[in-house]
């Protein structure tokens, strides 16, 4: 599964995609009612599926004559994971460089410089 990391975020950088993505974080859909939904065509919205499907992010069920398809919990996690990681990072970087940045004596102002 590669639901993390470049490919992940790669993946929800195309507003399309991003959108059919929050779409099914809010319900499963066929790729009709996805395609009612966009300002593109119903193939256009299977290729977007395709790709999601093919990064882990999106999963598909038969029911009847359609295809419903929904977040891929797995995926969604390993992005989560992945984001949270660097999220963590971050604010490990921030905290030793606030540390640092305190552990720096400030020099006194000069009396001389102030009287001017």
């Amino acid at each position: 599964m590669v639901a993390y990391g470049d490919a992940g975020l790669g993946l929800l950088g195309d507003p399309n995609r991003r959108a059919i993505f929050e779409m099914l974080a809010r319900r499963p859909c066929s790729v009709q009612e996805l395609a009612d939904r966009l300002p593109i065509s119903r193939p256009a919205v299977s290729q977007h599926l395709k790709l999601l499907r093919d990064g882990g992010l999106v999963v598909s069920s038969s029911e009847g004559t359609r295809r419903i398809y929904r977040l891929n919990p797995e995926g969604v996690t390993a992005l989560r994971s992945w984001l949270d990681g660097v999220w963590n990072d971050a604010l490990t970087a921030f905290q030793k460089l606030a540390d640092a940045d305190t552990a720096i004596p400030v020099a006194e102002p000069d009396p001389e410089q102030e009287r001017s």
